[in-house]
């Protein structure tokens, strides 16, 4: 490699960098949050902080997570039944992977796997506004995935050091951060008549799920509807043209 590819390569990684920290920095404010009541949580449902710490490390999904130690507090033994679950809770993962499969296809077999664990919502949500701004960045996803993978970590094991001091977070209204952090994410994306028609249909069949269906099965149902909905409207427009 001659010295002007070489520096254009490391200029390159640079501003990666950058873009990354500026772009996902603020979304820790509701992330750390998150992760501490994790760790407290799960230090309530028995378990020790190096396993609810391994949990975060090998599960890396706050709503299954969530899911699972609810679910172990409860007295619910059963390992099919937690994993069938928490398995449910994660189903819109298919939804914004097939959004992504255009690109990650396109990558290494390695890379795949790697940008496959660490998708989370927040750095789904911070890539397809990169992606549609000033194109797909695999490395950009990479970044921005696995600094929020350490932040989630770190923060969980703190949280489960800090449980005599904290028995009850959501005493603290940390609950809170978590629903303003996702309208930080979305409010950017609704920047068109189809984006606020299909976030209008997933509130409405978010909230009619949370009040007609048991468990957690509102999230599937609101994302299946806002996929449904905002496929008709596109191929509505491929047609006209």
């Amino acid at each position: 490699m001659n010295r002007n590819a070489s520096y254009a390569l490391e200029s390159w990684n640079i501003l990666t960098v950058k873009e990354v920290l500026k772009d996902c920095l603020p979304i820790t404010a509701g992330v750390i949050p998150f992760g501490l009541t994790c760790g407290i949580m799960g230090r309530t449902a028995g378990f020790s902080a190096l396993e609810i710490t391994l949990m975060s490390m090998t599960v890396f999904a706050g709503a299954a997570q969530f899911m699972a130690i609810a679910m172990i507090n409860s007295g619910i033994t059963n390992w099919g039944v937690i994993v069938f679950t928490t398995l449910l809770v994660n189903l819109r993962h298919l939804l914004m992977g097939a959004s992504l499969s255009p690109y990650l296809l396109k990558q290494s077999r390695s890379l795949q796997y790697l940008l496959a664990f660490s998708m989370t919502d927040e750095s789904y949500a911070l890539t397809i506004n990169r992606t549609e701004k000033k194109g797909y960045d695999a490395y950009y996803q990479l970044g921005i995935s696995y600094l929020l993978y350490m932040i989630w970590v770190s923060s969980t094991f703190i949280g489960a050091l800090l449980y005599h001091n904290i028995p009850n977070p959501l005493e603290w209204g940390l609950d809170f951060v978590i629903p303003l952090t996702f309208m930080v994410l979305l409010i950017p994306r609704l920047i068109n008549p189809t984006a606020l028609l299909v976030a209008l249909v997933s509130a409405v069949a978010a909230v009619a799920g949370a009040l007609h269906l048991p468990g957690k099965w509102y999230i599937i149902v609101a994302a299946v509807a806002a996929s449904v909905v905002g496929g008709f409207i596109e191929r509505g427009r491929k047609n006209e043209l």
